[in-house]
């Protein structure tokens, strides 16, 4: 068996908002010249992202995605919410992704003045400030231009979020926008963006702000910033400043350094170290910006590919995740092979540049990796699957289809589920009449399972002691979450129950219920309560319902409501339950509702902890399911269908 645990700092997963990184190396975001005539990304490149997800990395960025179409930066994506074909495009390349267990960001930039700089191009240009550039004129931007750029990266984000990427990263440094407005040397202004630390750094601190508006609180937003500009910008006190502005206000701070553009003719040699200069060259203003931002997570960058080094400056707090681009052009299994133990098989980035060289040509490949940007080729060509031990905690949906696709793919699979019957917590609709079909999917997966060459375990919770004496290659956790419980006054009450249980047990709602939450659970369990003649009403403090993602399903649960006469209560927050009803405030003031059942809908909680405890059971560990985050089938039954695919594989 592999060597385990080498590494624990690095494999530590992290939580970020509403979002668990699996360990801390990001891909960090590279752009990808084969697009097509519409700025879309053709199917060489969405594999080309994909391969990094599959190599274990925990967030996979996509490079240089324009808020601006108009004024993006030469080569890069179109994120627009009016442009279906890039609906179509990103959300294939999130499915890609995520399935894989890794989390997709899009960088979010604008080029500011070195917006579409070939020559021919007539748009106008803004910029903080007035000046030519390269022969071209740069208008300082208006009040009103400033604010239709915070709104359009907060679209960006929010469509970046609809096409299923899990956050999105903003371009804050390098040269583009965010950072000409922080920078003295590009900024001239004299009025509220401009001039102190504060006002220069205001356009980052609102872009971020926005896209919390836009997109909710645990969505998280990553903002890259140079820590120093060198010689004739800014330096690193100013770095630190620029961080700690945007500290409480960006969810991580990626920390690179210099500039492209005309400030310095090699400054971008310094964010893309040469061979000349020592590994992780740039980690030291990572660190000094970890001094001064206590609340917010710090990535590092900047030729890393030894995971001893990764280790120790997550182990010695110089920063909280490390990110890699030409390390995992180089050998996208870098992750992987550090968690197994492999460290001599990794492929490190020699630093020649013919990456960049590549770029510059319209394309980009890698002089050690024959893989990089042919990963089409490679994906139909995987070798025969190496047998391994599978070892899958837990047997709801996820679990179910981890351990049948594992076991088809020649491994062998021990599945074992805590409880008496497989189907996890959905099985508690059983009873529902329009989940009949649902019911019959669970059936069939059991069957499938008795007929697999699977060891399954009924009655058999998996602790880490239990794990370890299995001795398995590989631990796919799949053991769920449980209701969330929210924190208000009398929920330990006698008439409270939570959803499940009213499923359950149906007969034990009184006559009036009040449901609280208006998500899909909350919105269903109130349609079927109703068909069994109860009184329902639905309490949501959000101002809409939500639909979780499936907004076709969301129509159908309208109009279902409508049908059977149950009221939505929007904007509204429950203050206190009785023991005859619900205590809330409104935009009218207090209400109170009458009840004699109060169930709450409130969501679910991952059970992340005693998942990540299992981690270090294996030389192989992966999170499916709604232990990493809750979702619904389709998420459950593709991830742990990818996820049971690569094993031995890689």
């Amino acid at each position: 068996m592999a060597i385990m645990f080498k590494y624990p700092n690095l494999f530590a997963p992290l939580q970020v908002g509403n979002v668990l990184f699996r360990n801390r190396i990001f891909a960090s975001a590279t752009g990808h010249l084969d697009l097509r005539k519409d700025n879309t990304l053709s199917d060489d490149a969405l594999f080309y992202y994909e391969r990094k997800a599959i190599g274990g990395a925990a967030q996979v960025c996509v490079g240089e995605c324009n808020v601006d179409p108009v004024r993006g930066s030469r080569g890069g994506l179109t994120i627009d919410m009016s442009d279906f074909n890039s609906l179509h495009y990103l959300t294939r390349l999130a499915d890609y992704v995520s399935r894989h267990g890794s989390v997709t960001s899009a960088e979010l930039s604008h080029a500011g003045r070195y917006a579409n700089s070939m020559p021919g191009v007539t748009n106008p240009i803004y910029g903080p400030s007035d000046c030519e550039v390269e022969g071209r004129v740069c208008q300082a931007m208006s009040e009103q231009t400033i604010e239709e750029t915070i709104e359009a990266f907060a679209k960006g984000a929010l469509f970046a979020k609809m096409c299923g990427f899990g956050m999105v990263t903003i371009h804050g440094g390098h040269g583009w926008l965010l950072q000409q407005f922080f920078s003295p040397y590009y900024n001239k202004r004299t009025d509220r963006w401009g001039g102190s630390v504060e006002n220069r750094a205001r356009l980052a601190v609102e872009v971020c702000d926005a896209i919390h508006k836009k997109c909710g609180s645990g969505f998280p937003v990553e903002v890259r910033i140079s820590a120093t500009e060198f010689e004739d910008g800014y330096d690193v006190e100013e770095g630190i400043a620029y961080a700690k502005q945007l500290e409480g206000h960006a969810d991580i701070i990626h920390v690179s350094v210099g500039v492209h553009g005309t400030l310095m003719g090699d400054s971008w040699l310094k964010f893309s170290p040469t061979m000349f200069v020592e590994d992780g060259v740039n980690v030291k203003y990572a660190a000094e910006i970890k001094k001064h931002v206590k609340t917010t997570p710090i990535v590092a960058i900047g030729s890393l590919t030894d995971p001893a080094m990764m280790e120790e400056i997550i182990a010695s707090g110089q920063a909280d995740f490390v990110a890699l681009a030409r390390g995992l052009l180089s050998d996208p299994d870098l992750p992987n092979k550090a968690r197994d133990g492999r460290d001599d098989e990794i492929r490190k980035c020699i630093r020649c540049m013919s990456c960049w060289s590549g770029l510059m040509q319209g394309h980009i490949y890698c002089a050690l990796n024959p893989e990089t940007s042919r990963e089409r080729e490679s994906k139909f060509q995987l070798p025969r699957a190496e047998k391994k031990t599978v070892l899958v905690a837990g047997g709801g949906i996820g679990g179910m289809q981890a351990g049948l696709t594992a076991a088809k793919c020649g491994h062998k699979v021990i599945l074992c589920e805590k409880s008496d019957h497989l189907g996890g917590g959905i099985s508690c609709e059983e009873k529902v009449p329009f989940k009949k079909h649902v019911h019959e999917y669970i059936e069939l997966q059991e069957r499938l399972i008795s007929r697999a060459p699977i060891d399954l375990r009924l009655n058999t919770e998996v602790t880490v002691e239990f794990a370890k004496s299995l001795r398995p290659d590989v631990i796919i956790a799949a053991v769920g979450a449980r209701p969330a419980v929210p924190k208000i006054k009398g929920i330990d009450g006698a008439n409270v129950m939570a959803a499940a249980d009213a499923y359950s047990n149906a007969e034990k709602v009184g006559q009036k219920a009040v449901i609280l939450g208006a998500g899909l659970v909350g919105t269903e369990l109130a349609i079927y309560l109703a068909l069994l003649g109860r009184d329902v009403e639905i309490i949501e403090m959000l101002g809409q319902m939500n639909a979780e993602g499936n907004r076709t399903q969301g129509m159908v649960i309208n109009g279902q409501l409508k049908e059977h006469g149950i009221k939505l209560n929007f904007n509204t927050k429950v203050v206190e339950i009785t023991h005859n009803g619900v205590v809330c405030e409104g935009a009218d003031g207090e209400k109170f509702f009458a009840a004699d059942t109060i169930i709450y809908a409130t969501g679910q909680k991952s059970l992340t902890d005693e998942a990540i405890a299992l981690g270090q059971c294996a030389p192989s560990f992966h999170m499916i399911g709604d232990c990493l985050r809750p979702k619904n089938i389709i998420t459950a039954v593709r991830t742990a269908d990818t996820v049971a695919k690569d094993i031995g594989r890689y």
